[in-house]
C-alpha cells in the first residue's frame, strides 16, 4: 500500500503573514475556514507568530476572540496554536508563570496543536512550554530551526531533535522560515532525523523563497517526511509556502496517498482571489532562484521592508552592501539562525557596520542592547563561535550568561494583577503581559470583533474576466479546473 503524507493548512496564518504583511482579518476567514475544515488537513495553522502581535497593535482584533471563533467555524481539524517558546509571541523572554498560564488559555479557548520552537534552537527554552501544553492536552509538534552554516550540520539537528523526544514531543517540524533548504541537503538531513526519532512524525515546514520549495517538499517525502505545509495558491509561493494543489498533484504522481479534496481547496483559492482583488492584496508568484539569499538568508519580506527604509533615509543604493554585510555579521556572531528577533538584530547591526564605515568607525563600535545581550548568552545557546576580542569588544567584558533565560525572568502575573487589575479574565491578564497599556486599553476599546464580509456570489471566472477588463488586458484566457 502506497505510503499516506498528511498536509497542514498554513493559508490562514502564515501564508498571509508572508504575502499580506499579516492583515487577513477574522471576517476575511469566515468563508474559508469551513471550506479548509472539510479538506482533509491534519491541522489547521491560526494564530501565532506575528498574527497575534499584528491584531493587536493594528487590526485591533482579540486574539483569544478569533481562538474562539474559528473553533465555531472549525470543528473538524485541529487549530493550530504557533509560538516562539519562552518568547511566545513577541521577541522577549517572559516568566514562567505565563509561560504556564498561555498554555492552559490556549487550551481553555479551543486550541489542540502546539508548534514551539526557539528561534536559537536552545531547547531549554522549549522545556515548560512543552511541559505546560501537554499537561492541557494539546498535541505538541516541537520545532527545529533550520540554517544553512557550517556548524549547523545534520549532527547538530540529530542532537537537538533527541533533545525534544526527552521533553515529550509528540511530532517534530523542521522549520525552514527562510526556505534555504535545497535537495541535496534533505537527501541527507531527513534520513539522519528518521533514524534518530524512529516512528515519531516528521514534518517539513519550508517557504519559497529560493523558488525551490515546491520540489525540496517532494524530496523531504522521498527521505521520510510524514506531513508537509502547505498554502492555498492563491496565498503561496513568493515568500510563503509551496501551493497545496501543486503539491498534492505532484505527491500522487510518485505514487503516494495523500487524503485532500481539492475542489475545497479550489472554492478556498477562489475566494482568496476574491479577497485579493477586493482589498487590493497581492496573491502569491514562483521566485526565481538566487544564490545571495545563502549569504543573507533574510527572509524576503524582511529584505523588501529593509528596502522601504533605506529609500526613507536616501540609502537606497546600499541595500546589498548591506544584505553583504549582514551575512558577514551573522557569521562573527557564531551564525545565528536569521528568524525574529536574531534577524532583526542582524540587520540593525550590519546597517550600523556600513553607516559606521561612512563616519570612519570600525566595525561594531556602535552596538544595540540586543546583540550585547545576545553574545552573552543571554537568548540561550550560541551554536557557533565568537571571537574572543570581538565578544570582548561588544560585551565590554561582561561575564557569559549561561542559566535558562526564562529562569532569569522575575515571575509577572501577581504583580501585573496589583499594578493594572483588576482584569475581567485571565485572557486580559495574558494580553496586559504582552502589551503595555496604552495597546491594551485601544484593544478593549475596539470592541468585540467584526465578523461580517461580504460573501463572494459572483463566479470567480467572471470576477477575473471583469478584471482584466478594467486593467485593460486585451489578450486572456480563463482555463477551466
Amino acid at each position: 500500500m502506497p505510503r499516506e503524507i498528511k498536509l497542514i493548512d498554513v493559508t490562514l496564518r502564515d501564508a498571509h503573514q508572508c504575502l499580506w504583511a499579516t492583515r487577513m482579518t477574522t471576517a476575511m476567514m469566515k468563508d474559508i475556514a469551513p471550506r479548509l475544515d472539510e479538506a482533509g488537513f491534519e491541522a489547521i495553522d491560526l494564530v501565532g507568530g506575528a498574527v497575534f502581535d499584528v491584531m493587536v497593535r493594528y487590526l485591533r482584533e482579540d486574539p483569544w476572540e478569533r481562538m474562539r471563533i474559528l473553533n465555531k467555524w472549525v470543528t473538524k481539524t485541529p487549530l493550530i496554536i504557533h509560538t516562539r517558546g519562552q518568547s511566545l509571541f513577541t521577541f522577549e523572554f517572559f516568566a514562567d508563570d505565563v509561560v504556564r498560564l498561555a498554555a492552559e488559555r490556549f487550551a481553555a479557548n479551543g486550541m489542540r496543536y502546539h508548534t514551539p520552537y526557539d528561534a536559537l534552537n536552545d531547547m531549554r527554552n522549549l522545556e515548560i512550554p512543552i511541559k505546560e501544553a501537554k499537561r492541557h492536552g494539546l498535541y505538541v509538534v516541537g520545532g527545529l530551526a533550520f540554517t544553512f552554516s557550517p556548524v549547523h550540520t545534520d549532527e547538530y539537528y540529530v542532537g537537538k531533535a533527541r533533545e525534544l523526544l526527552a521533553h515529550g514531543v509528540d511530532a517534530i517540524f523542521v522549520k525552514d522560515a527562510s526556505g534555504l533548504l535545497r535537495p541535496e541537503r534533505v537527501g541527507t538531513l531527513f534520513p539522519a532525523l528518521k533514524s534518530a526519532i524512529g516512528s515519531t512524525p516528521l514534518q517539513v515546514h519550508t517557504h519559497c523563497n529560493s523558488g525551490l520549495a515546491p520540489y525540496v517538499v517532494l524530496q523531504a517525502v522521498e527521505h521520510g517526511a510524514d506531513v508537509v505545509h502547505t498554502a492555498t495558491s492563491t496565498l503561496a509561493n513568493g515568500v510563503s509556502h509551496t501551493p497545496t494543489e501543486l503539491f498534492v498533484r505532484n505527491c500522487r504522481r510518485r505514487g503516494f496517498d495523500v487524503d485532500i479534496d481539492l475542489n475545497q481547496i479550489q472554492e478556498v483559492a477562489d475566494r482568496l482571489a476574491y479577497i485579493a482583488e477586493r482589498e487590493d492584496k497581492p496573491v502569491g508568484s514562483p521566485r526565481e532562484y538566487d544564490e545571495f539569499h545563502y549569504h543573507h538568508q533574510c527572509a524576503g519580506g524582511m529584505v523588501s521592508n529593509l528596502q522601504y527604509q533605506l529609500e526613507t533615509i536616501g540609502l537606497a543604493d546600499r541595500l546589498e552592501e548591506i544584505l553583504e554585510e549582514a551575512g558577514q555579521v551573522r557569521m562573527d556572531l557564531g551564525y545565528p539562525i536569521v528568524i525574529s528577533p536574531f534577524a532583526q538584530y542582524i540587520v540593525t547591526m550590519a546597517l550600523l557596520n556600513v553607516m559606521g564605515k561612512d563616519q570612519g568607525k570600525a566595525r561594531y563600535e556602535t552596538v544595540p542592547d540586543e546583540v550585547r545581550l545576545y553574545v552573552r548568552g543571554g537568548y540561550g545557546e550560541i551554536a557557533g563561535r565568537i571571537d574572543p576580542n570581538l565578544y570582548d569588544r561588544i560585551t565590554r567584558g561582561a561575564e557569559p550568561i549561561t542559566e535558562r533565560p526564562g529562569a532569569l525572568v522575575p515571575p509577572a502575573l501577581e504583580r501585573l494583577k496589583k499594578q493594572r487589575g483588576p482584569f475581567s479574565s485571565d485572557d486580559d491578564l495574558l494580553l496586559a503581559a504582552f502589551y503595555d497599556d496604552n495597546q491594551y486599553r485601544a484593544l478593549k476599546e475596539a470592541g468585540a470583533i467584526n465578523t461580517d464580509y461580504p460573501i463572494m456570489t459572483t463566479p470567480i471566472k467572471t470576477l477575473i474576466e471583469e478584471l482584466s477588463k478594467r486593467k485593460g488586458i486585451s489578450q486572456f484566457t480563463v482555463l477551466e479546473v
